[in-house]
């Protein structure tokens, strides 16, 4: 699949907002809203999990390259990773969401 492919508009599983793609070369793989995603990756962007569970956000996590993310966990399997959060972009995460996750 390409990146094109991948990146496009969807409605969130959890929360039913309609989410726009990035513009900024990457896709986004979590709702900006209520920041849930979809258990839909084994690496990275690879689309091979048949698992399809929710992942929720459990907390904000630092790395030196990446900067802040955010750490899902899947609600069905328990699988875990982080994601980078999307802050200059059209439809940035929810910071009052992203503090909530801070402080929990």
């Amino acid at each position: 699949m390409s990146k094109k492919e991948e990146n496009r508009a969807f409605t969130c599983v959890h929360c039913g907002k309609e989410v726009l793609p990035l513009t900024n070369g990457s896709y986004r793989n979590h709702c900006p809203h209520c920041l849930y995603s979809l258990h839909m990756d084994n690496k990275p962007g690879d689309r091979a999990s048949s698992c399809g569970g929710l992942m929720k956000p459990i907390g904000i996590v630092y790395h030196s390259k990446k900067g802040y993310q955010i750490q899902h966990k899947c609600e069905k399997c328990k699988f875990e990773r982080t994601n980078k959060i999307a802050c200059n972009t059209i439809m940035p995460d929810d910071f009052e969401q992203v503090i909530k996750l801070c402080s929990s």
